[in-house]
């Protein structure tokens, strides 16, 4: 059976979708949570050496299939597809697959404005900071912009009720900015709003949500970085 190894839910954004892509697709996998540390972004780390053991890249998520390791969420979601051809994570069709995948290209390597300052947290409600990030942070308003542009023009094209008609990779991609619309109640247009609302309401993202609601709920006491491939 696959593990996926990720980080906290309530703040993993990359974690998030290979996570919801795999539980929507129904791939059967076995979780590996690293627990982020409060220096989990510096190389020296407890987190960055746990994972080293396993991925040298020092980050998740990533994928162990025997003695394959995959690290990196769109190097994960086009593995995933070659393994699994019956699941159409990527959409048969030859022009649809190419917008899917230029858009799930542009959300790995942009709306950096939004990612920095809109950080993940599902259990917060940042309205407030919202407001004030499209108030004084022209590139916010610049990304969301491009970011309703970008649904609304996939949604329009192909009727919906996803991004290229059915559930595919690229709305596994785009679910964590979902969930940051709604942390910090950026505006965006009824169109986009209901979109977010159907990402919202999947069974894989409903389950992700709710775990990372739970997070804080428990305490664990033992070493989280003994990691086991």
């Amino acid at each position: 059976m696959f593990k996926l190894y990720i980080g906290n839910k309530n703040y993993s954004s990359w974690s998030m979708r290979p996570w919801v892509l795999m539980t929507q697709a129904g791939i059967p996998f076995e979780e590996v949570m690293v627990r982020f540390g409060p220096d989990f972004s510096s190389p020296d780390a407890a987190f960055k050496k746990a994972v080293r053991t396993i991925n040298p890249a020092g980050t998740v998520p990533f994928l162990v299939d025997g003695d394959i390791v995959v690290s990196d969420t769109l190097a994960i979601a086009e593995y995933l597809a070659e393994s699994f051809p019956d699941k159409a994570l990527w959409p048969a069709d030859k022009t649809r697959r190419a917008q899917a995948r230029s858009a799930c290209a542009e959300m790995h390597a942009g709306f950096r404005a939004i990612r920095n300052h809109c950080g993940m947290n599902i259990e917060a409600e940042l309205a407030s900071q919202g407001r004030l990030l499209l108030r004084d942070r022209a590139n916010v308003r610049q990304e969301l912009a491009r970011l309703v542009q970008l649904w609304g023009g996939l949604l329009a094209q192909h009727g919906g009720p996803m991004l290229l008609g059915d559930f595919s990779i690229a709305d596994a991609y785009f679910a964590p900015m979902a969930s940051r619309l709604k942390t910090y109640a950026l505006p965006v247009p009824p169109a986009i709003a209901e979109y977010v609302a159907r990402v919202h309401a999947l069974p894989s993202v409903r389950a992700w949500t709710d775990a990372a609601l739970a997070e804080h709920q428990f305490v664990v006491e033992d070493e989280p970085y003994r990691l086991q491939n």
